[in-house]
């Protein structure tokens, strides 16, 4: 039997043995203790102030360890999303202060905390914490534009000036990868989000530069999508312009995709790759790595999408996920560097690429890589 049910049966004890006489004083005031226990049971442990009182007092290292942003950073997110936040309820009372909705939303996404505890520890209803982390999460996303965009000409060439002193690879603007976001199993249509690994995930594509920023980010479909059709669903092909590519430009990407005058990809080890084709391999793996790491560290900040993401509602989780990638380059902006191990991605997997229709695509590419082949043999 329960405690709450031992509990229980001691009050209706109680209650019968005070119908059939005079319940002293001492027996009432036990029966009120036995009926406070009970109601403490039924009610959660909630912290207190925990934003008016305790979070003042962290330090900036420890505002950073627990909100896995610099308070700095914060400040500057707070004035962003301040109009978006601070409204009136439909009674007219004051909604919960702005500071206290985006510490909470957060703490949401940098903890791996389901809706339950995080609603505890700021003590609000579970549903009130639901509604503040889809606020936050809409507020930032009316920025995506101005946080994740595509570099300019000038920004392009100094990308490319890095990742060639870096990694001698020529002509690099950024690196193409995706992974899968791990998700509690929908109600609907729960065998599609099933991915190659087995487990169930929206997958997200993002494409950084050589400072970890995501220049392009397209989540939101199901797990069991190959790589190469989310990256035609991603509408980056609009993208594909020489003024989006200055100086012959491209990007860097696994054997996943298909290979173009806008994408390199490794040569397929068959087994009897030459040496030519081996080096150009390592040096396009070594400069790839950006994308892994850019990931890693998304994940190892923001860690409600590192494991399962708490969340059932599939229709909201995509723009949660971009959400975070907003973040992400926000605090790469402000040079908000956190200590965290950078997990590298190996969530995805490297599928067997899908044939093309445009084979005239695919032989630019290949003209192309081979040309770079061969001027990395005779530099290196």
């Amino acid at each position: 039997m329960s405690e709450k049910a031992v509990i229980m049966t001691e009050v209706l004890k109680h209650l019968v043995e005070s119908s059939d006489s005079e319940s002293s004083e001492d027996e009432e005031n036990e029966l009120l203790l036995l009926l406070a226990k009970i109601n403490e049971k039924r009610t959660r442990a909630r912290s207190k102030n925990y934003v008016e009182h305790v979070v003042p007092l962290y330090t900036d290292e420890e505002f950073q360890m627990h909100f896995r942003i610099k308070r700095n950073t914060f400040n500057i997110l707070l004035e962003l999303l301040h109009p978006k936040l601070c409204r009136q309820t439909k009674f007219g009372r004051h909604s919960i202060v702005p500071e206290k909705q985006l510490l909470l939303a957060i703490w949401m996404m940098a903890t791996p905390n389901s809706f339950r505890c995080v609603s505890d520890r700021f003590d609000v209803g579970k549903a009130t914490a639901w509604r503040i982390v889809q606020r936050v999460v809409n507020a930032l996303y009316e920025n995506v534009s101005q946080f994740i965009r595509w570099p300019t000409m000038e920004e392009a060439e100094q990308t490319m000036e890095k990742i060639k002193q870096n990694y001698g690879f020529p002509g690099v603007i950024g690196a193409i990868d995706g992974t899968h976001i791990k998700i509690i199993a929908p109600k609907d249509h729960g065998e599609s989000y099933i991915n190659r690994k087995g487990y169930h995930s929206i997958q997200l594509q993002v494409i950084c530069d050589e400072n970890l920023k995501f220049l392009h980010c397209y989540g939101g479909q199901v797990g069991s999508v190959h790589d190469n059709r989310v990256f035609r669903l991603s509408n980056f092909e609009t993208l594909c312009t020489d003024d989006n590519f200055p100086n012959d430009s491209h990007l860097l990407g696994d054997a996943a995709y298909s290979i173009s005058k806008y994408i390199m990809v490794p040569f397929k080890d068959n087994g009897h790759l030459s040496e030519r084709q081996i080096n150009f391999n390592k040096r396009l793996s070594s400069a790839r790595m950006i994308v892994e790491r850019s990931l890693g560290l998304l994940k190892g900040r923001f860690r409600s999408i590192l494991d399962t993401l708490p969340m059932q509602r599939t229709d909201l989780i995509p723009k949660y996920i971009i959400a975070c990638c907003i973040l992400h380059n926000i605090c790469i902006l402000n040079n908000d560097i956190i200590e965290t191990p950078i997990i590298i991605n190996e969530s995805h997997v490297i599928q067997e690429q899908l044939r093309t229709a445009d084979t005239n695509a695919q032989n630019e590419g290949i003209e192309k890589r081979n040309a770079i082949m061969y001027s990395l043999s005779n530099i290196f």
